[in-house]
């Protein structure tokens, strides 16, 4: 069913149709600004405080100066969130098909030059939607994925903890993925680790023991991510963070993706080759059950 966008740019609401952002707008121009992806499961923003968090954290980096405080990013969020049920007459209670919020801060308005002085306020940009990755039979089937010769961004670049607006590399990456038929592109790092995938970070299963890429490796520190390790824990599951080759994903006994819009997600081949026995495994199965009776209960309520 086709909804309509609720969107709201610095506190104020604007329809689809006449949310606009300047010319001028460093996030457009540049691509100067942070971001996040969060995820409603009925009447929940699943781990809204840890995003708005990390929102800020990625700013600071930035030197972005948010107007707003974290406590009002998420009144915000909230807010708009209540103005798509309204428009588009959903009872969030039953919504049985979760919502997804972007939020952006860019550095706002400024001149054609890079100098990031001449932009005196940053924008906020809240949207709320619906999204679908990937369809059902994925998460039964599995993925196929690639390999990029894209190199992962250095830490010393631009650190893997923002969450920036500059994704030249991750469309190139994903573009690399589209030209094999598959659904996402791994990236390596300079030192041919693996980091990630191209919008999702990345999890093997070897001999009983979950394995992920270290952040230093160039892995965002996805709160997907975050929530699996923790639920692995809590589950019993062997777990920790290691360097991962290309060796390591072809033989690996199971393999998934993680991310906000895309949760938990199987992967059944990389390069052609079968992963495990070509199948969704069972440490993925019982980690995406998990996930989702944890999105039952964790997240700031919408309406108070």
């Amino acid at each position: 069913m086709t909804t309509t966008p609720a969107i709201s740019i610095n506190g104020t609401f604007f329809s689809p149709e006449d949310a606009r952002v300047s010319v001028f707008d460093h996030g457009f121009l540049y691509g100067d600004g942070v971001f996040e992806g969060i995820r409603v499961y009925g009447t929940r923003i699943f781990r809204g405080e840890r995003h708005v968090r990390r929102l800020f954290r990625s700013a600071k980096v930035l030197d972005l100066k948010i107007v707003q405080t974290q406590e009002e990013v998420l009144e915000e969020i909230k807010k708009v969130s209540r103005k798509w049920a309204e428009i588009n007459n959903v009872d969030l209670s039953n919504n049985g098909d979760p919502l997804y919020i972007r939020v952006i801060v860019s550095r706002g308005d400024g001149d054609l030059g890079l100098d990031p002085r001449k932009c005196p306020q940053t924008k906020l940009v809240v949207i709320v939607d619906r999204i679908k990755l990937y369809p059902k039979e994925h998460y039964e089937k599995g993925l196929t994925l690639v390999t990029t010769a894209i190199t992962r961004t250095r830490p010393d670049s631009l650190p893997p903890q923002v969450k920036s607006l500059n994704y030249a590399c991750n469309i190139l990456a994903k573009m690399d993925a589209n030209r094999e038929n598959a659904a996402e592109a791994i990236f390596f790092n300079h030192m041919g680790y693996v980091a990630e995938a191209t919008a999702d970070n990345i999890f093997i299963v070897s001999e009983g023991e979950l394995i992920t890429p270290p952040v230093s490796d160039g892995a965002l520190p996805g709160i997907t991510r975050e929530t699996v390790l923790q639920l692995a824990e809590k589950n019993g599951i062997p777990n920790r963070e290691a360097h991962v080759t290309l060796a390591d994903l072809y033989n690996a006994d199971e393999c998934f993706l993680t991310g906000t819009a895309a949760r938990v997600v199987p992967v059944t081949t990389i390069n052609s080759r079968t992963i495990g026995t070509g199948e969704r495994g069972p440490i993925t199965y019982q980690l995406m059950e998990a996930y989702v009776k944890r999105t039952e209960t964790d997240g700031v309520l919408i309406y108070d």
